[in-house]
């Protein structure tokens, strides 16, 4: 028999969680009133999120709390007093974004499960095995992960592997879209994204289409391949969504999972009216099957938008009891006994002395009619066993308190063996960076980061740059000798340079790395690694080559900042979506700070060339028009195979000295993405004059924003 596959549904509220779980769903994954990535859901209370876990756990199911959001660091004190009567309760897992979150809640709440969200941006087996070693008992990878790329990571862990299933699907790569955040100052990374990709963009000024926006994930008539490729938990996302559509899905996939493992492949087959009635209880864009067996593709977007969205109103059974056995023992002079159990769990209490009946009896079929009445109770009775004398006679009101207690009792029993005891609080860990050395001179270091040649050769004879991080795109065999001869000229003028690994480490990075990392790390001075994989094939290779990790590795604090110093990093970078206040509070000593640059606000497997022109294969660029005649620049980097989408305007903090220099960065960071050579000259003079100079500068007339270091996000 193959593995049985967890059916995960979601809940908003309490009428969802009881009509998934009348609906057959194995967990339910909701959150609460904090630290959740849906922040305009309803959510539960700390009362209704303990009466849900009692809820779940009577009906033999799992709870599974989201705590998925970057957690700031006067917000970090406030996770021990909000787990802890949900980890008394018994809650069963938590699902988490930040690092800093995941070593804290091992460490206080060891007796929980912890699960690696898909906000962790998870690709590869190298960042799962990482992850299991760190205690994670089970990981969400990104939404964008073909059959073959689970297969490996359920093929070298343990891991448990949840999978979406069924629902909406992010264009972007999750945990790493800034989009909402930037335009309108509501972080996904936050839980309140404004979904702006959903609406229409022109591309290269052509006609508007919802060319971002993709179609709902549909599985369920490839259940077979999902369980054979070794996918342990099926997710349906909809924590917005109402109660009849949950039990709607949530059905489905219970049966037709039933069926495979029954049946076997060979008979799989979805009924048309099952699939019809599937697709029907909501109806935004249509349907695809996502990522498992495609890279992207225009068949996966929702080009037009449609008239009218329609949901399923019908309102699902919610009645859920479990089956119970009892026996009820009346003898005449003797208190009546009444004994319930449900598996192995048994409780037995005493009632009412029972009396001889002096006019007429009570019939055993009546007393067994009054205490089979459960109501609203979590029990129905299987079987009940009366063991009467003849001739007795209880109260109705005795017989109705004999039950009640039985089952109250019943109840806490059931659930007592999940509650846990309160752990000994253990101290925030203080900042132990070393930060005696820092003075003015720790922010007059500029950095620069480059994408294209001309950028490359402008930076390299700038003096004054401390160092130079270079795309690894530029470095191929037809301008190998270009490049190591600008690298040249850089460190005659001092300058180190490093090289920025792919944005996202799947198959093509892999294969790229397996035969060129050595050549590159032997080229280079250093590397700027931006996710967790990079970061850890880096350190297989080599314990103490630099290493500086880009702002999509977020260090929101102290404790992220403290677990990720195993990795002996020479700097990390400050987060984009932190004010200078929060940036403050948390401690960027050890820190570079971007101060100028079109900063990425997506990185998507989807392709918008490919999904408009056609692919070429070729590198280059397409700008989108939002409604607002803003343009984004979208560059395809088919080396690795995904899309960078960067913002409308230049983050500009040249006017920000002052606080700047109070936050003491270990440099200050340039981002070039589009600039020409000319522009990128009058960029850097005015920073050199500004923050290394200590000269006035006026700033140049140009459209910028401040990104959040003024405003930060909620």
């Amino acid at each position: 028999m193959e593995r049985m596959p967890e059916i995960l549904a979601p809940a908003g509220d309490f009428a969802t969680l009881k009509a998934a779980v009348s609906a057959g769903a194995d967990a339910i994954y909701l959150g609460g009133e904090q630290f959740g990535a849906r922040a305009f859901a309803k959510n539960f209370t700390e009362e209704e999120l303990c009466s849900a876990i009692d809820y779940a756990h009577l009906h033999g199911r799992k709870i599974y709390l989201t705590v998925n959001t970057l957690v700031k660091e006067r917000e970090f004190d406030q996770l021990y007093g909000y787990l802890l009567p949900y980890y008394k309760q018994g809650l069963d897992a938590v699902i988490v974004q930040d690092m800093g979150v995941m070593e804290y809640i091992r460490r206080q709440f060891p007796e929980m499960d912890i699960h690696a969200s898909t906000q962790m941006t998870v690709t590869n087996a190298i960042s799962a095995e990482w992850l299991e070693k760190q205690g994670v008992v089970r990981v969400v990878p990104a939404r964008e992960l073909s059959l073959p790329e689970i297969k490996e990571i359920r093929d070298r862990t343990n891991l448990e592997i949840e999978c979406f299933v069924h629902g909406a699907l992010c264009y972007c790569y999750s945990g790493q879209c800034l989009l909402s955040s930037l335009i309108g100052g509501r972080s996904g990374n936050r839980g309140q994204c404004a979904q702006p990709c959903r609406l229409p963009y022109r591309v290269n000024g052509k006609k508007p289409s919802d060319i971002m926006s993709l179609k709902d994930l549909c599985t369920i008539e490839y259940i077979p391949d999902l369980i054979e490729h070794g996918i342990d938990s099926f997710k349906i996302e909809g924590r917005m969504k109402q109660p009849a559509y949950v039990a709607t899905v949530t059905d489905a996939y219970r049966r037709y999972r039933d069926y495979y493992l029954e049946k076997g492949r060979e008979n799989y087959r979805v009924k048309k009216d099952d699939l019809n009635r599937l697709m029907q209880a909501y109806q935004r864009r249509g349907y695809c099957n996502g990522y498992y067996y495609v890279h992207n593709g225009k068949n996966m977007i929702s080009l037009e938008r449609p008239k009218a969205e329609m949901q399923s109103e019908d309102t699902p059974n919610m009645v859920c009891q479990e089956k119970i056995t009892g026996v009820l023992r009346a003898v005449c002079g003797k208190p009546a006994e009444f004994s319930v159990s449900s598996g192995e769990t048994e409780v037995c209490v005493e009632g009412a002395d029972v009396q001889r009946a002096e006019k007429v009896p009570m019939s055993r079929d009546r007393l067994e009619k009054q205490m089979k009445k459960t109501g609203n109770t979590p029990f129905v009775f299987e079987q009940l066993d009366i063991q009467m004398d003849e001739d007795i006679f209880l109260p109705v009101q005795a017989l109705n308190e004999l039950r009640r207690q039985a089952l109250g009792m019943l109840e806490a029993k059931l659930l007592e063996s999940g509650k846990r005891e309160e752990p000994e609080r253990l101290a925030i860990c203080p900042d132990t960076e070393n930060t005696a050395d820092t003075n003015k001179e720790k922010a007059s270091e500029l950095t620069v980061s480059v994408e294209t040649i001309e950028q490359f050769e402008t930076a390299a004879g700038f003096t004054g740059i401390a160092r130079i991080y270079v795309e690894d795109t530029l470095w191929d065999g037809q301008n190998a000798d270009r490049m190591k001869q600008i690298i040249r000229i850089a460190r005659e003028n001092g300058t180190d340079v490093y090289f920025a690994m792919a944005r996202i480490y799947r198959e093509e990075s892999k294969l790229y790395y397996n035969k060129h990392l050595e050549e590159l790390m032997e080229t280079f001075d250093g590397v700027l690694v931006r996710n967790l994989e990079s970061l850890l094939l880096i350190r297989k290779k080599s314990a103490d080559y630099p290493v500086v990790t880009d702002s999509s590795i977020y260090l929101w604090n102290h404790r992220a900042k403290n677990f990720l110093r195993q990795f002996n990093l020479k700097a990390g970078t400050a987060p984009v979506e932190l004010n200078s206040w929060e940036l403050e509070e948390l401690g960027i000593q050890e820190m570079e700070l971007v101060v100028y640059g079109y900063l990425p606000v997506m990185v998507s497997a989807g392709c918008v060339r490919k999904n408009t022109s056609g692919c070429t294969g070729k590198p280059g660029e397409l700008i989108l028009t939002d409604r607002q005649k803003k343009n984004m620049t979208v560059k395809n980097v088919c080396r690795y195979c995904y899309n960078v989408m960067y913002n409308t305007s230049p983050l500009l903090l040249a006017d920000q000295q002052m606080k700047i220099m109070r936050l003491h960065p270990r440099a200050l960071r340039l981002a070039f993405t589009t600039e020409n050579g000319e522009d990128m000259q009058k960029i850097l003079c005015m920073f050199r004059n500004i923050y290394v100079e200590n000269t006035e500068c006026p700033i140049p007339k140009m459209d910028y924003t401040r990104g959040h270091f003024k405003r930060g996000v909620k």
